[in-house]
Order: structure tokens, then sequence, then C-alpha cells
């Protein structure tokens, strides 16, 4: 006799449960988690950004200026650094990363600046993530970029502005330029030029392009140093300066690989077109200056890894290695350019070449990255990748914030002067910055 198992109703919800049960748990169990790997990375990308700036730019520029202004400049990149710190944490973070908007019926002002909702790292904590890595630690890296544009600026009006000016003008300016900038291109979703397409994998346009046109307008404004350019104004240690160029170039790599927030494939591409980039343009612009003058000097071939350095940045999560060859021979011999020939031309005394090299140079990466992306030279574009339509939106985006920084800086520097000032008196300017503003002198007889 055959006995047929009869169906419980019981096992049955009991087996339905189960099915739709497991997902659910498994997705519950799908929260971001911390990578300890992408963690240690952009740790070490931190203190290499950091890096870059104190010591590395500190020097690169110190070893620029005549010896009476050197102490005056390293004050500037080593206070600028504490500064933005706190202002960073007060309000900068938030204003740059906050994705909660203020909306009106016309306008969504989360498209072009954040919110206060981060203020003062309000709501985060060890636990916060930012995709693999605490939140915590995406605060502190964003916050050296945060800390090198404003002190990048420096070296187009150093020898000559009141260090109450400085701090006033580099404040005011990271709040009002950084960071609605940085927000449209790196916020998120709802961003202006990222809802647009527009690339800029480390600072191209955020950290360069600011960067240089507002030198620019600064430098114009304060007007050229006493005896410029009829007197000989000669870098005063050019080893110091060698030094500093280095630790830039080495930093580069946490500035350029960091982005990629993780330890993976992206940052090691990263780091190895940022590396060709640098090489190439050094190269460049040393053979320029040899064909031209019969001599390759110390400061050319520093002065062009730099703008390969500065030219790469937004392309290096984008391009293969020929697209770093070809972008870092044309920052080469375009910066060169920039910065010898046209400035003359044009007569503005930008000092230690920001514009020139970090201003043109970013402009170059920005745009250029719209060819070389394309696959068909070895870029990491889609298949459906169009050039013509990437270079639109590159091309918009660059032009954009160049205008919006121009006008800004230049309102900026018009409040600035009614409040304090912005230029040292010429008695000042002609004992020197670091006696008549600190009290110091940094070489002793």
């Amino acid at each position: 006799m055959t006995h047929q198992a009869k169906w419980n109703p019981l096992w049955g919800r009991l087996f339905l449960w189960f099915i739709l049960a497991t997902p659910l748990a498994c997705l519950a169990q799908e929260e971001p988690q911390i990578d300890t790997g992408d963690t240690a990375w952009i740790l070490v990308s931190t203190a290499l950004v950091l890096f870059m700036n104190i010591p590395g730019l500190a020097l690169f520029y110190a070893g620029l200026v005549r010896g009476k202004n050197v102490l005056s400049v390293l004050m500037q990149c080593f206070v600028l650094t504490a500064t933005m710190t706190l202002l960073w944490l007060i309000c900068g973070y938030s204003l740059s990363f906050s994705t909660t908007g203020m909306q009106t019926e016309t306008t969504n002002i989360h498209s072009f600046i954040g919110s206060l909702d981060l203020a003062m790292l309000k709501g985060i904590d060890a636990s916060s993530t930012e995709g693999t890595i605490p939140k915590l630690l995406h605060f502190a890296f964003q916050m050296t970029f945060f800390i090198i544009t404003p002190a990048l600026m420096v070296g187009a009006f150093v020898e000559r502005m009141k260090f109450s000016a400085v701090l006033l003008f580099t404040t005011l300016w990271s709040l009002i330029v950084y960071t609605p900038i940085c927000h449209m291109v790196w916020g998120g979703d709802g961003g202006f030029f990222a809802d647009r397409g527009v690339q800029d994998f480390a600072g191209g346009i955020v950290v360069h392009i600011t960067a240089g046109v507002g030198a620019l307008v600064a430098c114009i404004m304060l007007g050229a140093r006493t005896g410029y350019p009829n007197k000989p104004m000669m870098p005063h240690n050019l080893p110091m300066t060698l030094i500093g160029a280095a630790m830039l170039w080495v930093g580069w790599f946490g500035f350029n690989g960091g982005s990629a927030l993780g330890a993976n494939g992206d940052a090691a591409s990263a780091l190895v077109v940022t590396q060709i980039s640098a090489s190439v343009a050094t190269l460049a612009w040393m053979f320029l200056e040899w064909i031209k003058h019969g001599k390759p000097s110390m400061l050319g071939a520093a002065t062009g890894a730099i703008a390969g350095l500065a030219a790469i940045t937004p392309a290096s999560g984008t391009v293969g290695p020929w697209g770093a060859i070809a972008i870092g021979g044309m920052s080469g011999f375009i910066c060169w350019w920039a910065s010898t020939i046209l400035k003359q031309r044009i007569g503005y005394d930008d000092s230690l070449d920001v514009f020139g090299v970090h201003g043109v140079g970013g402009f170059i990466g920005t745009i250029m990255l719209a060819v070389f992306m394309a696959p068909s030279f070895g870029g990491r574009g889609d298949a459906d990748f169009s050039i013509v339509k990437q270079l639109g939106v590159q091309l918009s985006a660059a032009l954009i914030t160049a205008v919006y920084t121009a006008f800004a800086t230049f309102m900026i520097l018009k409040l600035v002067k009614a409040m304090v000032g912005l230029r040292v008196d010429e008695n000042e300017e002609n004992t020197g910055l670091d006696t008549t503003y600190h009290g110091e002198e940094a070489y002793n007889e």
C-alpha cells in the first residue's frame, strides 16, 4: 500500500517566508562597509597632499623670491594651512559636499552650493562612511585640496601684499570661489557641472583653473613689484626650489592617485599617467630653454614638471599613456610660452607664474581629456563616447569657472582693499617683508 504525504499549510507558509526573507536579509547586510585597504591608501594620500603644501609648495615658492622675503612666503603657506583647516571644519566641507539643498520655486540652490548640514562635522563620527572609507577621512582628504588651492595663489603676489590682506582675501576667496565650484563638480548628483557630464578627476577645474585665474586677477590689481621688469629679481635659493618641486612631484601621487578614493586600478592608472605627464613636460620645457638660450636650466626643468603635473590632474582618471604623453608635451610647450612670452607681452607681474603654469596647465588638461578619453586613444570612455560632445562640455565648464572666478576675485579684492588695504608701502617693500611684517630675518651674517 502506497502512502502519499499530505501538504501541511504551515510548512508552506514557512517555506514562502524563507524564500522572501533570505534576499531581504542579504540586502540588509549590504550596507557600506569600511575597506581597510582603501582606507590605508587614502590615509597615505591625505598625508601626501598636505606634504605638497608644507613643506613642498612653501619651499618651492620661498626659493624663488629674494632673500629678504623668504620668511614671508613660508609664513603665508604655513598659516594658510591652519586657517583653511578651521574654515573647512566650520563650514567649507558642508558647503562643498552637503547633498541637502535649499529649494525655491525657480532655482535649485543645491546645484551650485551645499547647505550647512555638515558644519562642524555635525552627524559624522568614526562609523560614518563615504563609499568604502570613513567619512572623516573623506573630510580630511578633501581638506588638503582646500588648503593648497589658495596657497597656490600666493606665488602671484609674493613680496608685495600685506599679511592681513593675504589672510582676509584667501578666506573670503575660499568660501566664495572654491566651495561652489567644488560642489558643482564633486558634490555628487545634482551638482551643476556633474549633472552635465563634466570630467575633473583630481582638480583641473576645482583647483588649478580657479587658483590660476584668481592669481592673475590678483597680480594685475596689485600691480607689479617695484622695479619690475627692469630691476633684476633673481631667485635667492634655487636648491630650495628644486627640493620643493621634488616634494610636489612625489606628493602629487596622493593628489591624483588618492582621488580614486580607493586602493584600486583607478588609483594605479592615475599614478602612472601622472608620472608620464610630468616627465614629458620636464623634458619639453628643458629642451625649449636649451634651444632658445643655449643652456638647459634647473629652474626650467622644475617648472616644466609642475606644469605637467597640473595639466594631467583633471585627466588622470580618464586617459591612458598616449594621452599622458600628449598632455605632458602640450603643457611643457604652452605653459612655457604663457609664462615667458605672453607675460612679457601683456606686462603683468605674475611673480612665480601661477597663471602660466597652473591656470594654463589646468585648462589644457581639462580640455584635452575630452580628446584622449576616447577609447581609440587608449582612454576610458565607453563605446558611445563622443569627443565633440565632451569637448563642448569641458570647454563650457572651464570658461564658466574662469569668468566666475575672475569676477568674484575682483570683487573680493575690492572689499579687502577697502577693509585693510592690499599692498605694502614702497619703503616696506624695499626693506623686505620678513623684517617689516614678521620682525625676523632668514639669514644672519
